[in-house]
């Protein structure tokens, strides 16, 4: 089972055993749960339990959503608030990093604070608690030849996977996974996959340049991609170019988020009424009708949609989260559902060829000043330096051969191996190595940062100066993260007694990683193709200081949840070689749970006495684009689209202090970098 369900002395421990998540419901008195029937639900759970109880508590703040028995609304609670609620039969939406329900027949009080949730029922009773996991599995797989128009019945296929062509698929949670796409000898698709009945068609001529960008697209509108001569969208009723003043791929981007912006909208018109940030700006901007959209079909919908001019919009669609520049190779079609899971806009490379010398330069002085995580006077690329053209996407992800310069480089084999990963009841496993002794002060902050500060059950443990051997059962072991500091050269990881090389392992056991040592570039590649999901490397060599406040950030920033790409967009601002560091594989893992749905960075300039706050969020894989937060930002209690940069609030010395004391994040006060509780707002302004 991918959730458990565990008593503990003041309550239940519900578990998601595939992503690591945990939560726990507290109770007033002890409780013996059993399981229950998933049935009863009227959302999907993976697994549930019944207990007997006159109250639970959630110790830490969320969305709730309690709805009556004919799935009404009846109350959205978040932030700081009060709900009493008439007996009845009610559902309670709990908006945790696994998603849970409660089925209950009471009456209901409802106390929010910013800590923590409490539901106390009028007398003791039966609650019935479901799990569900966020992780996705594709519906199935498609064979496809390397024929355009084979390609294009795959890629018309991913709209099988949305579980509604409502405007509620903006929910990251109701956007399954689409199915895997194999490359083969003929055209296979399964009955079961066979697109919705959306009424829209999406024309390309049939070349992989323009078949691949309109993917996510295509998913997202649940569209059959079909031949044409030139690019453009068509319903019974009408037809919209994909081109005209803009190029081919900026109008498909410009669609897709269009699109999805005003559904994320028209949404709270139905299950989700709640107070949005976006809704309110919008209405006064804008002549439409939100409850007779929400009701209309999605044709129709798309049609009144496209009429609105996108410069309307524009300042209020949330930051996208992800870019791919995608090689048009035929065999890069088997990466196009991973791509699309994340509603990736999807180019073709525009990319510039870099030198190892050129994205060496900025760090030439340190070098001569510092030392290096370097045991090798000569440095051998196999692959080219590309750096591709920018968008402004919060992430930039590069699906081809070379090793790119200011993105991540995404494989195929990352994202079958996250597929692949499987379940585990124990701590999460970090293991930190330190090979050099030289290093030990990475090792020691990198010890005294890891599970520090957070209630999930950790395993850390601390290796230094191993054998190759020692190495290798490391690398095996069922590892969730492995920081890993010292020396890497050309023949693999420096070991007291040799060299491993990961290009020579079959299969390792750790999860993510950090390779905080010189041109790490080709083993974490290996270990890659050895069966992790994703890590942090460097491009060249890198200097010892440095690397340290690199590592050093990157600790803090993974063990407060934050997915590797995030970690690493922060952590390179805080050093002169944070260039030479990139992600491979899948960027988006986590190594440890958020507090809530995103992790979020607070950018603050002083004014005076006052101080204009920020919020920056960034998701992980589970995440994804179209989730809402609430921050707690301010009296309006109000919730905004989650994906890179909110409001900015402007608030007095007594609101932010009360704000950096909730949580411990990341701040960037005036362009320096600190965190909440290391703020004294009282010495500010």
């Amino acid at each position: 089972m991918t959730i458990s369900f565990d008593s503990r002395p003041d309550g239940i421990e519900i578990r998601d055993q595939i992503e690591r998540r945990t939560c726990t419901l507290q109770t007033f008195d002890a409780v013996r749960p059993v399981p229950a029937d998933t049935h009863s639900f009227r959302f999907p759970v993976d697994r549930a339990v019944c207990l007997s109880t006159d109250g639970l508590r959630l110790p830490t703040p969320a969305a709730v959503h309690v709805r009556d028995e004919t799935g009404e609304t009846v109350a959205s609670v978040g932030g700081m608030a009060n709900e009493a609620l008439p007996s009845g039969n009610y559902t309670i939406e709990l908006c945790t990093p696994i998603k849970l329900y409660l089925d209950v027949e009471e009456s209901l009080d409802i106390g929010a604070t910013f800590e923590d949730i409490t539901f106390r029922f009028g007398s003791r009773t039966t609650v019935v608690v479901g799990g569900r996991s966020s992780h996705r599995r594709p519906s199935g797989t498609v064979t496809t030849t390397s024929d355009p128009t084979d390609m294009m019945a795959a890629i018309s296929t991913f709209g099988s996977a949305l579980k509604t062509t409502t405007c509620e698929r903006s929910f990251p949670t109701l956007r399954g996974h689409p199915p895997v796409v194999e490359l083969g000898d003929e055209l296979r698709v399964p009955d079961a996959l066979q697109p919705p009945e959306t009424g829209v068609t999406i024309e390309v001529p049939p070349t992989y340049e323009s078949i691949f960008p309109v993917a996510s697209l295509a998913y997202y509108l649940g569209a059959t991609v079909v031949p044409g001569n030139s690019p453009r969208i068509v319903t019974d009723d009408f037809e919209h170019p994909l081109g005209g003043t803009r190029d081919f791929e900026s109008e498909v981007e410009r669609v897709l988020k269009q699109t999805f912006f005003l559904d994320c909208v028209i949404r709270t018109e139905g299950l989700y009424p709640i107070d949005l940030h976006e809704r309110r700006t919008l209405e006064s901007t804008v002549d439409l009708d939100f409850a007779v959209l929400y009701e209309t079909p999605l044709d129709e919908r798309l049609e009144t949609y496209l009429t609105v001019p996108y410069e309307m919009l524009e300042d209020l669609v949330p930051d996208w989260q992800l870019t791919t520049h995608v090689s048009s190779t035929a065999t890069n079609v088997e990466m196009l559902p991973f791509l699309v899971d994340d509603l990736a806009a999807i180019r073709t490379p525009r990319a510039t060829e870099v030198s190892a010398s050129a994205i060496q330069v900025p760090a030439v002085e340190q070098f001569v000043r510092g030392n290096t995580r370097s045991t090798s006077e000569t440095t051998s690329n196999p692959r080219t330096f590309v750096e591709p053209e920018q968008t402004d996407s919060l992430e930039q992800v590069w699906v081809g051969d070379d090793a790119p310069v200011g993105a991540s480089k995404a494989t195929i084999t990352a994202f079958r191996n996250r597929l692949e990963r499987t379940t585990t009841d124990g701590e999460i496993a970090i293991t930190v190595v330190c090979n050099d002794r030289e290093m030990d002060e990475e090792r020691n902050l990198a010890d005294e940062v890891y599970g520090s500060g957070r209630t999930l059950p950790f395993d850390v443990s601390v290796e230094h100066d191993l054998s190759v051997a020692e190495l290798r059962s490391v690398l095996e072991s069922e590892t969730q993260f492995l920081h890993y500091i010292g020396h890497i050269d050309e023949g693999g990881f420096n070991c007291r007694d040799g060299m491993l090389d990961a290009a020579e392992l079959d299969y390792i056991g750790v999860e993510a990683f950090l390779l905080n040592a010189c041109r790490s570039f080709e083993q974490g590649m290996a270990l890659i193709e050895a069966g992790a999901i994703g890590g942090v490397v460097t491009l060249n060599d890198v200097i010892n200081s440095g690397a340290v406040r690199v590592g050093k950030t990157m600790a803090r920033l993974l063990n407060r949840g934050f997915p590797l790409w995030a970690a690493l967009d922060i952590a390179r601002d805080r050093s002169i070689i944070g260039g030479q560091y990139t992600v491979v594989g899948d960027e988006s893992i986590n190594v440890v749970q958020t507090e809530s749905i995103a992790a979020v960075l607070f950018d603050i300039e002083v004014n005076g006495e006052r101080f204009e706050v920020t919020p920056i969020t960034y998701l992980s894989n589970e995440g994804g684009i179209g989730a809402f937060v609430n921050l707690r930002l301010d009296e309006t209690n109000r919730s905004y689209l989650a994906s890179g940069s909110l409001s900015t609030l402007t608030m007095d010395k007594d609101t932010l202090t009360r704000l950096l004391a909730l949580e411990d994040v990341p701040v960037r006060l005036d362009g320096r970098f600190t965190w909440s509780y290391s703020l004294d707002v009282d010495t500010l302004g």
